[in-house]
């Protein structure tokens, strides 16, 4: 079987965690971590199924202009890059308190643009059980992949984390 990446940015922070976390749930032995300061378009070439993990920042943050996050280098090869035929999934790191209006914003920024380079979206999560007023994460009534609170909500992380696992690998 061939390994599945999880691509994650920030570092040393909660989107690490889970992704080391979302990596034992899976398989050590199945799953190369990769985080994305290090990675290229021919990373992301050697992978048929791809797990990105992302934190969220507000709407109004994404519409300015921040050069010095993981992401704002990574996002660019994002967009350039042809997902026709690649697996993806994604977790996204929100805070439905302070951002109740823009919750898992950026997983939804980042999932709209890897399906309109031509991927296929899995582990579309409903939004029952979550407490927000508003996500550019939602599509056709679904967060279009795991949201993940660990500022108000870390007792969950474990549950949520282990659920979504098991149901992305039936059809991964």
């Amino acid at each position: 079987m061939e390994k599945i990446a999880i691509f994650f940015g920030p570092l040393n922070g909660s989107v690490h965690r889970i992704a080391k976390l979302v990596a034992s749930k899976i398989g050590t032995d199945k799953v190369d971590l990769i985080h994305i300061t290090d990675a290229s378009p021919a990373d992301l070439e050697k992978y048929d199924r791809i797990i990105f993990g992302i934190s969220t920042i507000g709407k109004d943050t994404w519409q300015q202009k921040f050069d010095n996050t993981d992401w704002s280098h990574f996002f660019p090869i994002v967009t350039d890059f042809n997902f026709k035929g690649k697996k993806v999934a994604i977790f996204g790191l929100g805070d439905h308190i302070t951002y109740a209006y823009h919750f898992v914003d950026s997983m939804g920024l980042l999932g709209k643009t890897i399906k309109n380079n031509g991927g296929e979206i899995f582990g579309k999560v409903s939004t029952e059980g979550y407490t927000f007023q508003d996500s550019d994460a939602i599509v056709e009534g679904q967060f279009i992949g795991l949201p993940v609170d660990e500022d108000f909500e870390p007792e969950l992380t474990e549950e949520r984390v282990s659920a979504w696992v098991d149901s992305l690998m039936k059809t991964f």
